[in-house]
């Protein structure tokens, strides 16, 4: 079994680590670059950085601000936000990225995650999925969670692997923020359907949960903002529980 991961997400706005619920009432929860030196003392397994605010206002992801990060973190870093193009794919690869992530950009042009995948390889494209359910489907939305592109989620997920996306970063926006847990179903269903690694995002507010996701919604990773950032949790605490869960971790 592989090594299931820890990752701290930074969703930055404006230079600022920013945490909002459902993607919505954002609140300030610190300095980028002082959170990403922290975690990767703390033994973080990768880093998240998204710039959450980038599609939806046509922004090019803050190079300066993953120079910066970069400089603190020897870990795996993945960043997204506003990437739309190749070009900006080693821009941000060369900023210090290990990885790029692609939301809204992917929906738009399919086409850029065979292409990224092809120059960079595929361990460096992550499709990043906002999903929302509707009935009894998710759907994946663009532009920070505020319009529904149409696509089922799941559906979405199987294409992305098959373009070239190297891992899935799968956000519940019903979720995001509301330390309810994660969206387990979900998780599943996506887990379920694609042999690439998916990273669950959205909801954590408990080790119980942290070890659900990962038993119940087949997470081969986690993602945590909120729980992480007011230091209600430490990466060590949860890997010490997971451990005693009988979850293999780094």
């Amino acid at each position: 079994m592989l090594a299931k991961r820890i990752i701290p997400c930074l969703d930055v706005d404006d230079g600022r680590v920013v945490k909002g619920i459902k993607f919505k009432d954002l609140l300030d929860a610190g300095d980028p670059v002082e959170l990403a030196a922290f975690y990767n003392d703390q033994q973080a397994d990768e880093l998240v950085f998204l710039d959450i605010g980038a599609s939806h206002q046509s922004r090019k992801t803050m190079l300066q601000v993953v120079e910066a990060v970069s400089r603190q973190v020897f870990i795996p870093l993945t960043v997204g936000g506003g990437i739309g193009s190749e070009t900006d794919m080693r821009d941000a690869l060369n900023a210090g990225a290990d990885k790029v992530a692609m939301c809204s950009a992917a929906i738009r042009n399919p086409e850029l995650l065979r292409e990224g995948a092809f120059r960079f390889g595929a361990q460096c494209m992550v499709l990043s999925i906002d999903a929302k359910r509707e009935g009894d489907r998710w759907y994946a939305f663009t532009h920070g969670g505020r319009r529904n592109s149409g696509l089922d989620a799941v559906e979405w997920a199987i294409r992305g692997a098959e373009l070239g996306a190297g891992e899935i970063l799968l956000n519940s926006i019903d979720m995001d923020g509301t330390k309810a847990g994660y969206d387990l179903e979900l998780t599943r269903a996506v887990a379920d359907a694609v042999a690439i690694p998916v990273i669950a995002s959205g909801g954590a507010g408990t080790l119980p949960q942290i070890a659900e996701a990962i038993d119940i919604g087949k997470a081969d990773a986690v993602l945590l903002a909120s729980l992480l950032h007011y230091r209600e949790v430490t990466i060590e605490e949860i890997k010490t529980y997971l451990k005693q869960e009988g979850v293999t971790v780094r």
